[in-house]
Protein backbone atom coordinates (compact mmCIF):
# COMPACT_ATOMS: atom_id res chain seq x y z
CA UNK A 1 0.00 0.00 0.00
CA UNK A 2 1.40 3.41 -1.01
CA UNK A 3 1.10 6.52 1.14
CA UNK A 4 2.50 9.50 -0.77
CA UNK A 5 5.78 8.13 -2.16
CA UNK A 6 6.37 5.60 0.60
CA UNK A 7 5.50 1.94 0.24
CA UNK A 8 3.93 0.69 3.49
CA UNK A 9 4.82 -3.03 3.64
CA UNK A 10 2.11 -5.62 4.24
CA UNK A 11 4.10 -7.05 7.13
CA UNK A 12 3.07 -7.70 10.72
CA UNK A 13 6.55 -6.75 11.93
CA UNK A 14 6.35 -3.21 10.56
CA UNK A 15 4.79 -0.66 12.91
CA UNK A 16 5.77 2.54 11.12
CA UNK A 17 7.92 3.81 13.98
CA UNK A 18 11.33 2.21 13.48
CA UNK A 19 12.92 -0.38 11.17
CA UNK A 20 12.35 -4.03 11.95
CA UNK A 21 16.06 -4.73 11.36
CA UNK A 22 18.97 -2.30 11.98
CA UNK A 23 19.93 -0.13 9.02
CA UNK A 24 17.32 -1.70 6.76
CA UNK A 25 14.86 0.73 5.17
CA UNK A 26 11.62 -1.22 5.07
CA UNK A 27 9.92 0.76 2.31
CA UNK A 28 12.85 0.08 -0.05
CA UNK A 29 12.36 -3.67 0.23
CA UNK A 30 11.46 -5.81 3.18
CA UNK A 31 14.33 -7.85 4.62
CA UNK A 32 11.93 -10.63 5.69
CA UNK A 33 8.78 -10.42 3.53
CA UNK A 34 7.22 -13.52 5.10
CA UNK A 35 4.77 -12.02 7.57
CA UNK A 36 1.79 -10.60 5.65
CA UNK A 37 -1.28 -9.72 7.71
CA UNK A 38 -3.63 -12.01 5.86
CA UNK A 39 -6.95 -12.36 7.68
CA UNK A 40 -7.01 -9.80 10.51
CA UNK A 41 -8.64 -11.23 13.64
CA UNK A 42 -9.38 -9.72 17.05
CA UNK A 43 -10.25 -11.87 20.07
CA UNK A 44 -12.11 -10.14 22.90
CA UNK A 45 -11.78 -11.96 26.23
CA UNK A 46 -11.75 -9.88 29.40
CA UNK A 47 -13.34 -12.21 31.90
CA UNK A 48 -11.69 -14.20 34.70
CA UNK A 49 -8.02 -15.09 34.20
CA UNK A 50 -8.85 -18.79 34.14
CA UNK A 51 -11.28 -18.14 31.29
CA UNK A 52 -8.56 -16.28 29.39
CA UNK A 53 -6.25 -19.29 29.71
CA UNK A 54 -9.04 -21.64 28.62
CA UNK A 55 -9.78 -19.48 25.55
CA UNK A 56 -6.17 -19.92 24.39
CA UNK A 57 -7.22 -23.48 23.48
CA UNK A 58 -9.01 -21.94 20.46
CA UNK A 59 -5.85 -20.45 18.97
CA UNK A 60 -4.60 -23.55 17.19
CA UNK A 61 -8.01 -23.97 15.52
CA UNK A 62 -8.06 -20.31 14.50
CA UNK A 63 -4.66 -20.73 12.88
CA UNK A 64 -5.72 -23.93 11.12
CA UNK A 65 -8.73 -22.19 9.63
CA UNK A 66 -6.84 -18.97 8.84
CA UNK A 67 -3.21 -20.04 8.32
CA UNK A 68 -2.18 -16.64 6.96
CA UNK A 69 -3.54 -14.32 9.62
CA UNK A 70 -2.87 -11.57 12.11
CA UNK A 71 -4.30 -12.38 15.56
CA UNK A 72 -4.77 -9.67 18.17
CA UNK A 73 -6.28 -10.11 21.64
CA UNK A 74 -7.71 -7.55 24.02
CA UNK A 75 -8.01 -8.41 27.71
CA UNK A 76 -7.78 -6.76 31.11
CA UNK A 77 -4.33 -5.40 31.95
CA UNK A 78 -4.09 -7.82 34.87
CA UNK A 79 -4.45 -10.77 32.45
CA UNK A 80 -2.00 -9.62 29.75
CA UNK A 81 0.96 -11.54 31.31
CA UNK A 82 -0.91 -14.78 30.57
CA UNK A 83 -0.56 -14.10 26.84
CA UNK A 84 3.11 -13.04 26.86
CA UNK A 85 5.19 -14.99 24.36
CA UNK A 86 2.18 -16.85 22.95
CA UNK A 87 3.32 -18.02 19.50
CA UNK A 88 -0.14 -17.64 17.95
CA UNK A 89 -0.73 -14.01 19.00
CA UNK A 90 0.70 -11.02 17.15
CA UNK A 91 -0.57 -8.21 19.41
CA UNK A 92 -1.94 -8.03 22.95
CA UNK A 93 -4.01 -4.97 23.91
CA UNK A 94 -4.84 -4.02 27.47
CA UNK A 95 -8.34 -2.76 28.26
CA UNK A 96 -7.65 0.99 28.34
CA UNK A 97 -8.28 4.22 26.44
CA UNK A 98 -5.10 3.95 24.38
CA UNK A 99 -6.08 0.51 23.09
CA UNK A 100 -9.59 1.71 22.24
CA UNK A 101 -8.18 4.50 20.09
CA UNK A 102 -5.91 2.10 18.21
CA UNK A 103 -8.55 -0.59 17.72
CA UNK A 104 -11.15 1.91 16.51
CA UNK A 105 -8.77 2.97 13.77
CA UNK A 106 -7.99 -0.58 12.67
CA UNK A 107 -10.21 -2.64 10.36
CA UNK A 108 -10.61 -6.34 11.09
CA UNK A 109 -11.88 -9.18 8.98
CA UNK A 110 -13.15 -11.05 12.02
CA UNK A 111 -13.97 -10.17 15.63
CA UNK A 112 -14.40 -13.08 18.05
CA UNK A 113 -16.01 -12.07 21.35
CA UNK A 114 -15.88 -14.84 23.96
CA UNK A 115 -17.47 -12.80 26.76
CA UNK A 116 -21.12 -12.56 27.75
CA UNK A 117 -20.57 -9.16 29.36
CA UNK A 118 -21.88 -5.74 28.38
CA UNK A 119 -18.48 -4.08 28.12
CA UNK A 120 -17.05 -6.77 25.81
CA UNK A 121 -20.25 -6.92 23.80
CA UNK A 122 -20.30 -3.13 23.40
CA UNK A 123 -16.72 -3.13 22.14
CA UNK A 124 -17.53 -5.87 19.64
CA UNK A 125 -20.39 -3.78 18.25
CA UNK A 126 -18.29 -0.63 18.04
CA UNK A 127 -15.34 -2.03 16.10
CA UNK A 128 -15.15 -2.19 12.34
CA UNK A 129 -15.09 -5.76 11.05
CA UNK A 130 -16.44 -7.73 8.09
CA UNK A 131 -17.70 -10.45 10.42
CA UNK A 132 -18.41 -10.67 14.16
CA UNK A 133 -18.98 -13.91 16.06
CA UNK A 134 -19.88 -14.52 19.67
CA UNK A 135 -21.77 -11.91 21.62
CA UNK A 136 -22.89 -8.34 21.05
CA UNK A 137 -25.19 -5.71 22.52
CA UNK A 138 -28.56 -4.54 21.23
CA UNK A 139 -30.09 -1.06 21.39
CA UNK A 140 -31.59 -1.84 24.81
CA UNK A 141 -28.19 -2.70 26.26
CA UNK A 142 -28.98 -6.43 26.32
CA UNK A 143 -26.37 -9.07 25.50
CA UNK A 144 -27.29 -11.02 22.37
CA UNK A 145 -25.77 -13.85 20.26
CA UNK A 146 -24.26 -12.54 17.02
CA UNK A 147 -24.48 -15.80 15.08
CA UNK A 148 -26.54 -18.97 15.14
CA UNK A 149 -23.61 -21.05 16.37
CA UNK A 150 -23.42 -18.83 19.50
CA UNK A 151 -27.01 -19.59 20.55
CA UNK A 152 -26.26 -22.72 22.61
CA UNK A 153 -23.48 -20.87 24.45
CA UNK A 154 -25.87 -17.97 25.00
CA UNK A 155 -28.61 -20.23 26.37
CA UNK A 156 -26.19 -21.68 28.94
CA UNK A 157 -26.07 -18.24 30.53
CA UNK A 158 -29.84 -17.79 30.83
CA UNK A 159 -31.06 -21.36 31.39
CA UNK A 160 -29.97 -22.88 34.71
CA UNK A 161 -31.48 -26.27 33.96
CA UNK A 162 -29.54 -26.51 30.71
CA UNK A 163 -26.30 -25.36 32.33
CA UNK A 164 -26.50 -27.28 35.61
CA UNK A 165 -28.34 -30.47 34.66
CA UNK A 166 -28.22 -31.15 30.91
CA UNK A 167 -24.97 -29.83 29.44
CA UNK A 168 -22.09 -32.31 29.29
CA UNK A 169 -19.91 -30.39 26.84
CA UNK A 170 -16.67 -28.69 27.80
CA UNK A 171 -16.16 -24.95 27.61
CA UNK A 172 -13.62 -25.41 24.81
CA UNK A 173 -16.06 -27.43 22.73
CA UNK A 174 -18.82 -24.86 23.20
CA UNK A 175 -16.59 -21.89 22.40
CA UNK A 176 -15.23 -23.57 19.26
CA UNK A 177 -18.80 -23.94 18.03
CA UNK A 178 -19.48 -20.28 18.92
CA UNK A 179 -16.51 -19.20 16.79
CA UNK A 180 -17.32 -21.59 13.90
CA UNK A 181 -14.09 -23.50 14.46
CA UNK A 182 -13.55 -27.26 13.99
CA UNK A 183 -13.20 -28.70 17.49
CA UNK A 184 -10.19 -31.00 17.90
CA UNK A 185 -9.75 -30.77 21.66
CA UNK A 186 -6.72 -28.51 21.40
CA UNK A 187 -4.74 -27.78 24.55
CA UNK A 188 -4.34 -24.45 26.33
CA UNK A 189 -1.41 -22.39 25.04
CA UNK A 190 0.89 -20.92 27.71
CA UNK A 191 4.50 -20.14 26.88
CA UNK A 192 7.10 -20.10 29.65
CA UNK A 193 10.36 -18.37 28.81
CA UNK A 194 13.73 -20.11 29.09
CA UNK A 195 14.41 -17.97 32.14
CA UNK A 196 11.17 -19.08 33.78
CA UNK A 197 11.89 -22.73 33.05
CA UNK A 198 15.36 -22.34 34.54
CA UNK A 199 13.88 -20.55 37.56
CA UNK A 200 11.57 -23.52 38.12
CA UNK A 201 14.53 -25.91 38.23
CA UNK A 202 16.46 -23.54 40.48
CA UNK A 203 13.56 -23.26 42.92
CA UNK A 204 13.22 -27.04 43.17
CA UNK A 205 16.95 -27.29 43.76
CA UNK A 206 16.89 -24.62 46.46
CA UNK A 207 14.31 -26.66 48.40
CA UNK A 208 16.31 -29.88 48.18
CA UNK A 209 13.83 -31.55 45.84
CA UNK A 210 15.48 -34.58 44.30
CA UNK A 211 14.76 -36.54 41.14
CA UNK A 212 12.93 -39.26 43.05
CA UNK A 213 10.75 -36.78 44.97
CA UNK A 214 7.16 -35.98 44.02
CA UNK A 215 6.05 -32.40 44.55
CA UNK A 216 2.41 -31.77 45.41
CA UNK A 217 1.14 -28.22 44.96
CA UNK A 218 -1.85 -27.08 47.00
CA UNK A 219 -3.65 -24.26 45.24
CA UNK A 220 -5.43 -23.08 48.37
CA UNK A 221 -7.47 -20.09 47.23
CA UNK A 222 -9.70 -18.68 44.54
CA UNK A 223 -11.16 -15.39 43.40
CA UNK A 224 -12.80 -13.35 46.15
CA UNK A 225 -15.85 -13.22 43.87
CA UNK A 226 -16.70 -16.85 44.72
CA UNK A 227 -15.12 -17.55 48.12
CA UNK A 228 -17.00 -20.85 48.54
CA UNK A 229 -14.75 -22.56 46.00
CA UNK A 230 -12.12 -22.91 48.72
CA UNK A 231 -11.41 -26.07 50.64
CA UNK A 232 -11.34 -25.36 54.39
CA UNK A 233 -8.04 -24.85 56.19
CA UNK A 234 -8.65 -28.01 58.22
CA UNK A 235 -9.18 -30.04 55.06
CA UNK A 236 -5.86 -28.81 53.70
CA UNK A 237 -4.18 -29.67 56.99
CA UNK A 238 -5.70 -33.17 56.93
CA UNK A 239 -4.28 -33.82 53.45
CA UNK A 240 -0.88 -32.39 54.35
CA UNK A 241 -0.69 -34.66 57.40
CA UNK A 242 -1.63 -37.70 55.30
CA UNK A 243 1.12 -36.97 52.78
CA UNK A 244 3.67 -36.27 55.53
CA UNK A 245 3.87 -40.02 56.14
CA UNK A 246 5.72 -40.43 52.83
CA UNK A 247 9.32 -39.24 52.83
CA UNK A 248 9.56 -38.83 49.05
CA UNK A 249 6.74 -36.27 48.95
CA UNK A 250 7.43 -32.53 49.14
CA UNK A 251 4.59 -29.99 49.26
CA UNK A 252 4.08 -26.41 48.08
CA UNK A 253 1.41 -23.93 49.16
CA UNK A 254 0.42 -21.93 46.07
CA UNK A 255 -1.69 -18.82 45.61
CA UNK A 256 -1.92 -15.12 44.90
CA UNK A 257 -1.93 -11.99 47.01
CA UNK A 258 -5.40 -12.70 48.35
CA UNK A 259 -4.14 -16.04 49.72
CA UNK A 260 -1.12 -14.71 51.66
CA UNK A 261 -2.66 -14.73 55.12
CA UNK A 262 -4.48 -18.03 54.60
CA UNK A 263 -1.41 -19.84 53.32
CA UNK A 264 0.66 -18.57 56.22
CA UNK A 265 -1.93 -19.92 58.65
CA UNK A 266 -1.90 -23.32 56.95
CA UNK A 267 1.91 -23.39 57.00
CA UNK A 268 2.24 -22.28 60.62
CA UNK A 269 -0.37 -24.74 61.87
CA UNK A 270 0.98 -27.68 59.86
CA UNK A 271 4.60 -27.17 60.94
CA UNK A 272 3.60 -26.55 64.54
CA UNK A 273 1.69 -29.83 64.63
CA UNK A 274 4.46 -31.67 62.79
CA UNK A 275 7.92 -29.98 62.94
CA UNK A 276 9.24 -32.56 60.48
CA UNK A 277 7.35 -30.69 57.76
CA UNK A 278 9.74 -27.74 58.02
CA UNK A 279 11.95 -29.39 55.39
CA UNK A 280 9.10 -30.78 53.27
CA UNK A 281 6.33 -28.15 53.20
CA UNK A 282 7.12 -24.81 51.58
CA UNK A 283 5.03 -21.65 51.55
CA UNK A 284 5.69 -20.07 48.15
CA UNK A 285 5.71 -16.24 47.78
CA UNK A 286 2.34 -14.78 46.77
CA UNK A 287 3.26 -11.17 45.97
CA UNK A 288 5.38 -11.60 42.83
CA UNK A 289 2.65 -11.41 40.20
CA UNK A 290 1.31 -13.85 37.61
CA UNK A 291 4.53 -14.82 35.86
CA UNK A 292 6.37 -15.42 39.14
CA UNK A 293 3.44 -17.49 40.38
CA UNK A 294 3.71 -19.67 37.28
CA UNK A 295 7.23 -20.65 38.29
CA UNK A 296 6.11 -21.98 41.66
CA UNK A 297 3.14 -23.89 40.24
CA UNK A 298 5.39 -25.27 37.51
CA UNK A 299 7.63 -26.65 40.26
CA UNK A 300 4.82 -29.03 41.29
CA UNK A 301 4.25 -32.42 39.69
CA UNK A 302 0.68 -32.79 40.96
CA UNK A 303 -1.70 -29.92 41.77
CA UNK A 304 -4.63 -30.18 44.19
CA UNK A 305 -7.05 -27.32 43.59
CA UNK A 306 -10.57 -25.99 43.41
CA UNK A 307 -12.09 -24.68 40.19
CA UNK A 308 -10.03 -21.50 39.96
CA UNK A 309 -7.35 -19.71 37.97
CA UNK A 310 -4.84 -22.01 39.69
CA UNK A 311 -6.65 -25.01 38.22
CA UNK A 312 -6.54 -23.56 34.70
CA UNK A 313 -2.86 -22.72 35.16
CA UNK A 314 -2.15 -26.31 36.19
CA UNK A 315 -3.98 -27.57 33.09
CA UNK A 316 -2.01 -25.16 30.91
CA UNK A 317 1.26 -26.33 32.50
CA UNK A 318 0.30 -29.97 31.74
CA UNK A 319 0.26 -30.97 35.40
CA UNK A 320 -1.66 -33.87 36.89
CA UNK A 321 -4.65 -32.10 38.43
CA UNK A 322 -6.99 -33.19 41.21
CA UNK A 323 -9.86 -30.71 41.38
CA UNK A 324 -12.90 -30.54 43.62
CA UNK A 325 -16.16 -28.91 42.57
CA UNK A 326 -19.25 -27.65 44.32
CA UNK A 327 -20.31 -24.21 43.18
CA UNK A 328 -19.20 -24.52 39.56
CA UNK A 329 -19.89 -26.85 36.61
CA UNK A 330 -17.52 -29.79 36.38
CA UNK A 331 -18.79 -30.86 32.96
CA UNK A 332 -17.33 -27.74 31.37
CA UNK A 333 -13.75 -28.51 32.49
CA UNK A 334 -11.41 -30.71 30.43
CA UNK A 335 -8.44 -32.19 32.29
CA UNK A 336 -7.11 -33.86 29.10
CA UNK A 337 -6.73 -37.25 30.84
CA UNK A 338 -4.29 -35.70 33.31
CA UNK A 339 -6.25 -35.76 36.50
CA UNK A 340 -9.51 -36.45 38.26
CA UNK A 341 -12.57 -34.43 39.21
CA UNK A 342 -14.18 -34.70 42.64
CA UNK A 343 -17.84 -33.72 42.71
CA UNK A 344 -20.11 -33.52 45.79
CA UNK A 345 -21.69 -36.97 46.08
CA UNK A 346 -24.13 -37.74 48.88
CA UNK A 347 -23.93 -41.45 48.01
CA UNK A 348 -20.63 -42.45 46.43
CA UNK A 349 -21.81 -45.95 45.54
CA UNK A 350 -24.81 -44.68 43.60
CA UNK A 351 -23.00 -41.48 42.57
CA UNK A 352 -25.88 -39.30 43.72
CA UNK A 353 -24.91 -35.65 43.31
CA UNK A 354 -25.84 -33.10 45.97
CA UNK A 355 -29.17 -31.62 44.89
CA UNK A 356 -28.04 -27.98 44.94
CA UNK A 357 -24.73 -28.43 43.13
CA UNK A 358 -23.61 -26.80 40.92
CA UNK A 359 -25.25 -23.46 41.67
CA UNK A 360 -22.84 -20.53 41.03
CA UNK A 361 -24.12 -18.88 44.22
CA UNK A 362 -21.89 -16.37 45.97
CA UNK A 363 -23.61 -17.10 49.29
CA UNK A 364 -24.72 -20.57 50.35
CA UNK A 365 -28.11 -21.15 52.02
CA UNK A 366 -27.21 -24.78 52.85
CA UNK A 367 -24.20 -24.45 55.19
CA UNK A 368 -21.65 -25.21 52.44
CA UNK A 369 -22.62 -28.86 52.26
CA UNK A 370 -20.68 -29.27 49.01
CA UNK A 371 -17.40 -28.43 50.77
CA UNK A 372 -18.14 -30.91 53.54
CA UNK A 373 -18.53 -33.61 50.89
CA UNK A 374 -15.04 -33.16 49.40
CA UNK A 375 -13.55 -36.65 49.25
CA UNK A 376 -10.28 -36.11 51.14
CA UNK A 377 -9.46 -39.83 51.18
CA UNK A 378 -10.21 -40.07 47.46
CA UNK A 379 -7.82 -37.19 46.71
CA UNK A 380 -5.11 -38.84 48.82
CA UNK A 381 -5.61 -42.23 47.15
CA UNK A 382 -5.51 -40.64 43.68
CA UNK A 383 -2.22 -38.90 44.45
CA UNK A 384 -0.65 -42.12 45.75
CA UNK A 385 -1.86 -44.02 42.68
CA UNK A 386 -0.38 -41.37 40.39
CA UNK A 387 2.94 -41.50 42.24
CA UNK A 388 2.95 -45.28 41.89
CA UNK A 389 2.33 -45.03 38.13
CA UNK A 390 4.89 -42.30 37.44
Amino acid sequence: MKTFNIEIPDCKRFGGYKPCFPYKTCYEGCARPDKPFGTKILIINLDAMGDVLMTTAQLAAVKRKYPESYIAWITLRSATPLLAGNPFIDDVFAWDAESFLILEQMKFDLVLNADKSRRSAALAMKLGAKEKLGFGLNANGQIIPLNEEAVYNYKLGVDDYLKFRINKRTGQDILAETFRLPYKRDEYVLQLSEEETSATAAYRGSKGIGKTDTVIGFNTGCSNLYPNKKMTIEQHLELIEKFSAHGNIKMLLLGGREDTERNQKIYDTATERNPGLLTRLFNTPTEGGLRQGMIYENAADIVITGDSYGMHLAIALRKYVLVWFGVSCWSEIDLYERGRKFIPLTNRTAEEVLFCSPCWRKKCPYELECLKLIDISGIYDSVMEQIKNR
